[in-house]
């Protein structure tokens, strides 16, 4: 089923895709997180903007991949941008609606005790809101994460110069070929369940109040 002097060959082009596949999903997770939390800054200040904003993020979601490259190609070309904008636009509605849950996780209590301590909008922000809503945010960051990887092999079918991963899935399918569809899905795989495991260190790290230790019991004497 293998043909592992195929493989042998082809490391480099393994490697290199590999790196394309993580640096096109980096990238999209990377914008979207910034998009999501600017608008989820401004609902949390003006309410009325989080429902629409939620609901062209749900429309977003509900078009199929391929309709939204093959829309973009007559318009961007075969360039990055054609592969990262629908990315992009698929990790809003997960990070857009973790980044608002997070600052509403923030108690009541805890922002009118902030703001009795004089912090302005912007240091509450920071130093109340922000640090309470990271692990939601963090949450958001690793759904969208294991999504986007996923969805980048699909980048594949814009052009042969895009794909990571997916290269080798859609080649090896065309050329009959298992051994390069293997080498296109088994890494991307392990890149998903590798981020996943990422995201949830990163979190434990970062916000060791949700996570408190275990009690140790001493033996019995």
């Amino acid at each position: 089923m293998f043909d592992w002097g195929w493989i042998v060959d082809h490391i480099p082009a393994i490697l290199y895709r590999t790196g394309q596949h993580l640096y096109l999903a980096a990238i999209a997770i990377a914008v979207g997180f910034a998009i999501s939390f600017g608008i989820g800054v401004l609902a949390t200040r003006r309410r009325a903007i989080y429902p629409p904003a939620v609901a062209v993020a749900g429309i977003f979601y509900t078009i199929p991949s391929l309709a939204v490259f093959a829309a973009l190609v007559p318009i961007t070309g075969l360039s990055i941008l054609t592969a990262e904008v629908p990315l992009v636009m698929y990790t809003l509605v997960i990070l857009l609606r973790n980044v608002v849950a997070g600052f509403d996780a923030t108690p009541p209590d805890v922002l009118e005790a902030a703001d009795g301590m004089g912090f302005r909008r912007p240091l509450r922000l920071r130093q109340v809101e922000l640090p309470l809503a990271v692990p939601l945010m963090v949450a958001g960051l690793r759904v969208a994460s294991v999504s986007t990887i996923g969805l980048v092999t699909i980048t594949g079918t814009i052009s042969s110069a895009f794909g990571g991963l997916g290269f080798f899935i859609f080649e090896g399918y065309q050329r009959g070929f298992p051994t390069e569809i293997y080498v296109g899905a088994i890494p991307s795989i392990v890149l998903a369940l590798a981020a996943d495991v990422l995201f949830v260190r990163i979190q434990r790290r970062i916000t060791p109040w949700t996570h408190p230790p275990t009690p140790v019991t001493e033996a019995a004497a």
